[in-house]
């Protein structure tokens, strides 16, 4: 038995109909497709790598304790492992339709919280593997080092090997689960207690650190006055639309090289068109505007790699939407998120996850909600952006050839992006609630655009065509 930390816990109780919050990914293979029973057959040899695949969630009445993990001693691996036929023709408008209405659904909190599904019918000789991942298991970046653990990294690695034996550890008695239970409710906040000068010290570690963040949290302040696009929030249902565009990372390198930054901050630069385009096609664009943005930081160290838990911060960021100039938008969130990290502005919410664990759980469950409730004025979207293996993944001898990410939405905002690189391409996946997505190909077009108005005259000159693949009403795709 392993309890939740506080941020797994809190993106558990976030949940609800109409906010599923599993993480996902669709990656593309060349053919020819699998049978169904030989990925099953690859899937019962790697769980072992994963222990966290063969455990479920288990709660306690009113949530007076914190949510357990827990061995699932009736696991059945064909809940998980699915099989799903792409309606023909297997175009591009059959797959997005197809990965949309499953990322729709909810994963069943009564197993073990992922899915694994086989897509095959798709043109070109191509087929897919769609996987979903609860966010109280693991972070963007966790997830990728995932896929390595159940992916090849060669093309011939063989045939399956036969699956260990699992036995599962047996559920802890009631007794023993109360007593767990209530020796946390005493120990947990005082070790939460104590561990606060050590965190601060060890991410603040001298005064002019300490001072430089709270000269950070001022200008925070002040960013959070600048007027917001509201017309990007509002309540949200349980229908879901997606869009992907795709870019070579030579392009995002040459950018770099050309006016400076990080790679995020030319990723962010692009976004902002996007958005930007977005609102004038609404006609909601007004000077001084902006899309404040929740932006992921992840602070897993080296050492924790593939280990399933979060091990996330955040920042808010400013998209400067109403300006007009392209390298001046670039030049502005550069600054910004330079500002960010020299004052260490991710401490702040890692500080406020680790003192929430100190709350009752039936507190930190109402925080949970309010969170992803927040007021519609402060966030209009959430980009992460995860660095995925620059080397190539195969399944069964299939290389893997493109990888597009999808990130759940929170309640009131309505749009989500996530970027996934693999091998030399990068991955914008746009999550939509179904009402707020009769436009997103504007955005996603908007961001193919602002990668395009940034590279250097020289690339410019010579630009590779760019081909848009419609994904009927529900999606739509674009690929430079």
């Amino acid at each position: 038995m392993e309890r939740m930390t506080t941020l797994d816990a809190g993106f558990f109780f976030a949940e609800h109909a109409c906010v599923p919050m599993h993480l996902g990914a669709l990656a593309v293979f060349e053919g020819p497709s699998p049978s169904y029973q030989e990925l099953a057959d690859l899937y019962a040899g790697r769980l072992s790598r994963v222990p966290r695949y063969r455990q479920v969630v288990r709660t306690a009445p009113l949530q007076i304790f914190r949510p357990v993990w827990t061995d699932d001693c009736h696991f059945e691996l064909g809940h998980h492992v699915r099989h799903a036929a792409v309606p023909e023709p297997g175009q591009s408008r059959q797959l997005y339709d197809t990965a949309g209405k499953i990322y729709a659904q909810p994963l069943d909190r009564s197993r073990p919280l992922w899915e694994a599904w086989l897509l095959d019918g798709i043109a070109e000789g191509r087929w897919a593997i769609l996987f979903k991942v609860h966010h109280c298991l693991v972070d963007g970046v966790g997830g990728a080092d995932l896929m390595t653990e159940v992916f090849d990294l060669q093309p011939d690695c063989g045939p399956p090997t036969r699956p260990p034996v699992w036995e599962p550890q047996p559920e802890p008695s009631l007794a023993g689960a109360l007593a767990s239970g209530l020796g946390d409710q005493v120990t947990v906040p005082l070790r939460v207690i104590a561990g606060v000068p050590r965190l601060v010290r060890q991410r603040l570690p001298a005064a002019d650190d300490l001072a430089a963040f709270a000269r950070g949290l001022t200008s925070s302040a002040r960013r959070l006055m600048t007027p917001a696009a509201s017309c990007l929030n509002g309540p949200i249902g349980p229908g879901r639309q997606c869009a992907w565009t795709t870019t070579g990372m030579n392009t995002v390198r040459q950018i770099r090289a050309e006016h400076g930054g990080s790679v995020n901050d030319v990723v962010l630069a692009a976004i902002t068109r996007g958005f930007r385009d977005l609102l004038i096609e609404r006609r909601a664009l007004s000077d001084g505007l902006c899309v404040r943005s929740l932006i992921p930081v992840s602070i897993r160290c080296p050492e924790e790699r593939g280990v399933t838990t979060n091990r996330l911060s955040a920042v808010l960021a400013n998209l400067p939407v109403a300006e007009s100039d392209p390298i001046r938008r670039l030049h502005l969130i550069r600054d910004q998120m330079q500002q960010l990290k020299r004052t260490n502005q991710a401490v702040g919410a890692e500080l406020l996850t680790h003192m929430l664990g100190a709350t009752p759980p039936s507190l930190l469950r109402l925080g949970a909600r309010v969170a992803f409730q927040l007021p519609q004025s402060l966030v209009q979207t959430m980009t992460t952006n995860v660095p995925g293996p620059g080397f190539p993944l195969y399944v069964l001898g299939r290389k893997m050839v493109q990888v597009h990410p999808y990130a759940p939405i929170g309640d009131n905002v309505k749009i989500a992006i996530a970027i996934f690189s693999y091998l030399n391409e990068l991955s914008f996946g746009i999550t939509a609630d179904a009402t707020a997505a009769a436009d997103l190909s504007v955005l996603a077009r908007g961001i193919h655009r602002g990668l395009a108005e940034l590279q250097p005259a020289a690339s410019r000159a010579h630009p590779r065509p760019a081909r848009q693949q419609n994904a009927g009403s529900r999606t739509a795709a674009l690929r430079t």
